[in-house]
């Protein structure tokens, strides 16, 4: 403690020397040491851990001398001068913590630069080759478009001239026409039926397993798809009835059509073979912005369409409705065999996931039951723990209640009666904290117990759903009838 007045300087700027014959005082009271060390603050100087501070009075800092104080020692306490130091610039130097803070954030600074630089160019570089790859894949996409172009023009040049070279001989295919759709018809039914008795016994299933699956929706859509079929064979057979007249005044249209599809297909064909070292190829400023289309795909199609319906129907009403009857029979028998197999595949993959899900549970149910055997010796392992932790408690209170019988002064608060209080305290809170660990896995030992319950129904669920997709559903969807039964050829 510094004398009042001076100023703050460091403590090491004047170290006050040690007498070297200084023993410590005998008495207990502060004025033992009011002579010997005026500058000291008894307050801060004896403040023992085993000494109540409320025995003492604290010093000034400066004591009054006493009358009867000698000489010599008032020579020495006029003699100690304050040391005054050049408070200015020490306040105006740096610490050298912010020395080391001032080249963390010069390194940090540079760190920071480079790493910005370096994704900057890794960016910029990611950038280039993005940019080249969609640019690529957009040329691509194009020339693909424009391939896939020139083929349905090509399709519907063929089509245009195989109406114009058939002209005659449909009338007296129409019968046949018919009765190949009406044995079409009466194929269907089969498949009809087993859709539906497997939708009957699928909602036999239990539980969590009667949910609406995939194989659900795609027999619902087999059903719906079979039915559709029929629908539009029943159109077709009260049209193959009617009789059509014939009228041959739109072979104009279609000549002129098919000239204007060669056009087309020439310089789409063009178009579609130049390639970026192609010659011809250059700037046209904006053609992009130039759009002379009167048609889009569908009522470009439409038209062609159209045209081909409208000279079946003059030339011949049986040649279009043997035509239309037999692209039916052709899309009505894909339909169902692409239905029907989407079905089996649905089956398939919904069997395969019962099954691996049932496997799942019996691991998880063993797992369960291993963590639950687990989960008994914790809690054994725990109650153990409990126990042993009470004798240490035991010893720790007796240790203490033997001590309260020591006699007057010696009643002292010392390190070991500190040390047997936290001693208790300790233990007292291990107990209450293996205490609470032990509900805490009686409460989880239920939570397994529950768990186990829920796998062992759950894999009841799935064994009986197994048995209906697999044994019962599958079993009736062995056979299908063939294309050509579909399309009425038997």
């Amino acid at each position: 403690m510094e004398p009042l007045g001076s100023t703050l300087t460091a403590t090491y700027a004047h170290p006050r020397p040690t007498p070297t014959n200084f023993l410590p005082a005998i008495s207990t009271m502060a004025s033992s040491y009011r002579d010997r060390f005026p500058h000291y603050n008894l307050t801060h100087s004896l403040s023992l851990p085993w000494r109540p501070s409320t025995y003492y009075k604290a010093a000034s800092n400066w004591p009054t001398l006493d009358p009867y104080c000698t000489r010599s020692q008032r020579v020495s306490e006029s003699t100690m001068l304050p040391f005054v130091s050049n408070r200015t610039t020490l306040f105006t130097r740096y610490t050298p913590d912010d020395w080391y803070r001032s080249n963390l954030t010069n390194f940090q600074e540079s760190n920071t630069s480079r790493h910005n630089s370096e994704r900057l160019r890794v960016d910029t570089s990611r950038l280039i080759q993005d940019k080249y790859q969609q640019t690529r894949k957009t040329q691509v996409d194009s020339t693909q478009n424009l391939g896939e172009r020139v083929n349905d023009i090509g399709f519907w040049k063929s089509e245009i001239i195989n109406e114009l070279d058939a002209m005659i001989g449909e009338t007296n295919e129409l019968t046949d026409i018919k009765k190949r759709l009406e044995r079409a018809l009466m194929e269907t039914e089969a498949p009809l039926q087993v859709a539906r008795e497997c939708l009957f016994h699928r909602e036999k299933r239990m539980g969590i397993d009667l949910v609406h699956d995939e194989v659900e929706k795609e027999l619902l859509m087999e059903v719906d798809i079979i039915l559709c079929c029929q629908e539009r064979m029943k159109l077709y057979l009260d049209k193959a009835i009617a009789q059509l007249a014939a009228n041959r005044a739109a072979q104009h249209e279609l000549e002129k059509d098919l000239s204007d599809k060669q056009s087309a297909y020439r310089i789409d064909d063009k178009c579609h073979h130049l390639r970026n070292t192609s010659d011809g190829v250059s700037y046209f400023r904006g053609v992009e912005r130039v759009d002379a289309t009167v048609s889009v795909p569908e009522s470009w199609a439409k038209f062609t369409d159209d045209n081909i319906l409208r000279s079946q129907s003059e030339r011949a009403a049986s040649a279009k409705l043997r035509d239309d009857i037999q692209n039916l029979l052709v899309v009505t028998a894909n339909e169902m065999w692409n239905q029907f197999n989407k079905v089996n595949l649905a089956f398939t993959n919904r069997i395969a996931e019962t099954a691996d899900a049932k496997n799942k549970i019996q691991t998880h149910l063993a797992k369960t039951l291993q963590e639950i055997f687990q989960t008994e010796m914790t809690i054994e392992s725990i109650k153990k723990a409990i126990v042993e932790k009470s004798a240490f408690l035991k010893v720790a209170q007796t240790r203490l209640d033997e001590r309260t019988r020591r006699p007057n002064i010696e009643l002292c608060r010392d390190m070991a009666q500190l040390r047997l209080v936290n001693e208790v305290y300790e233990v007292d809170d291990t107990i209450q904290t293996l205490q609470q660990r032990l509900r805490d896995a009686e409460d989880t030992l239920q939570s397994l117990a529950h768990t186990k319950a829920t796998l062992e129904h759950d894999l009841a669920v799935k064994a009986n759903s197994l048995y209906i997709d697999q044994d019962k559903c599958m079993s009736m969807r062995r056979s299908f009838p063939s294309t050509l039964r579909l399309v009425g050829f038997c």
